[in-house]
């Protein structure tokens, strides 16, 4: 597997797979062609169907500027004819004259490979691949799962992952302190401010909770619709979740920042093996691959945060994907507002509530972590296209159908 710094990257919003991808692949082919004076971008599959809503050609002409840049949206090709979903061609010219060329698939979380060219790939440097191996050379050497990612990554892991923390934080912060109504169309006020500011007269713990909790996936979900700086975690779409619970947790409970580091190390390597045996993509898998990886990396997060053992933290990433499976990308009008926003919130809860069943129940379970990693992928590959980002199925078919 690669590296944390591949899984968590920041950068804004609002998609990774379909803003800050194309925005990195058009940046190397700008500087890999740096004496072309004009260039071409053609998006195919979900990066045509969705790329106005997720400002797909904003960032592909950021990248290029300030040379002029042709932008394409081509739904010609049926998807099940491209070789990957979100699909693009990159084409640079000098006067008339076609000087270079790059097919290019934007993979998920902000990563891009391109066709034809394995060198650029991020070293492999975790040893294995599956959590049965990882837990059970853990147990031999009798360390942690953090201890495991500083391992292997080395002791400056740890300062990648403070600027990732930091991040996180001020995008909480940053949320929480912006109204207004989201850019997009669809009218869709921020909600963030308003959580965190009113509570009930006679709250409860346990609502006060939920409030802040969900606060919290607002604030950064709301940042990342709009456009401002979010940390893949794994996904932009899905970036709310995990800041939310740690924070809140941290708010409540007093843990460290070293805590929270170890915390999302061990995330960490949830979201590396789901990324490695199955999807981060909406576009390839659905939103199960997006929102139900963040619930599954947020709650073994707690699980660590809490210092439950290995077979505690697997059932708590295995409790939280299991009841996302199928769930579809549906973003009306391709923007990642609705139902994405919420999406975020309800899946923070849910990794809490993951957590508690982990703490309780892991000595009954039956499913492996990596069984439902395998089912999930299986899952999102058998969804009909129109349930995969596209914009064409679910509320995004029937929003339009109620206008």
């Amino acid at each position: 597997m690669e590296s944390l710094r591949e899984l968590y990257r920041i950068g804004r919003g609002p998609s990774s797979s379909h803003t800050m991808g194309p925005g990195l692949a058009a940046a190397r082919f700008k500087n890999k062609y740096a004496d072309a004076d004009r260039f071409t971008a053609v998006l195919f599959g979900s990066l045509s169907k969705t790329g106005k809503g997720h400002l797909t050609d904003q960032a592909i002409r950021d990248a290029f500027s300030p040379l002029p840049a042709e932008i394409i949206f081509d739904n010609t090709i049926p998807e099940k004819k491209l070789p990957h979903p979100n699909t693009m061609e990159l084409k640079a010219y000098k006067g008339s004259v076609l000087v270079g060329s790059w097919r290019v698939f934007s993979v998920g979380g902000g990563k891009i490979q391109i066709e034809g060219e394995t060198c650029q790939a991020p070293a492999k440097i975790y040893p294995h691949s599956t959590f049965s191996e990882i837990k059970e050379y853990c147990r031999q050497e009798g360390i942690f799962l953090w201890q495991y990612v500083e391992q292997s990554e080395g002791s400056k892991i740890w300062d990648y992952l403070s600027q990732v923390w930091n991040q996180m934080k001020a995008s909480i912060y940053k949320g929480l302190n912006t109204d207004g109504v989201l850019q997009g169309g669809l009218e869709v006020q921020r909600k963030a401010k308003y959580l965190i500011s009113q509570r009930h007269m006679d709250e409860s713990p346990e609502t006060r909770e939920n409030r802040k909790v969900c606060a919290y996936a607002y604030a950064v979900s709301e940042e990342n619709a709009g456009g401002g700086v979010v940390v893949t975690a794994p996904t932009c779409g899905a970036s709310g979740v995990l800041p939310a619970v740690l924070l809140f947790k941290q708010e409540q409970q007093g843990f460290s920042d070293m805590d929270v580091l170890h915390a999302l190390a061990t995330a960490g390597i949830i979201g590396n093996l789901i990324k490695t045996n199955a999807s981060m993509s909406g576009a390839q898998c659905g939103c199960q691959a997006e929102v139900g990886s963040a619930c599954s990396m947020a709650a073994a997060a707690l699980a660590e945060l809490y210092h439950m053992d290995m077979d505690q933290i697997e059932y708590a990433a295995e409790v939280a994907m299991e009841h996302h499976l199928g769930l579809t990308c549906d973003p009306i009008n391709g923007l990642v507002q609705i139902p994405c926003i919420e999406r975020n919130a309800v899946a923070a809860m849910r990794a809490i509530n993951a957590l508690s069943l982990a703490n309780f129940l892991t000595h009954t379970r039956k499913i492996s972590f990596d069984l439902v990693v395998r089912t999930m992928y299986e899952t999102g590959c058998d969804l009909f296209s129109k349930y995969r980002e596209t914009g064409e199925g679910g509320l995004a078919k029937h929003y339009h159908c109620q206008e």
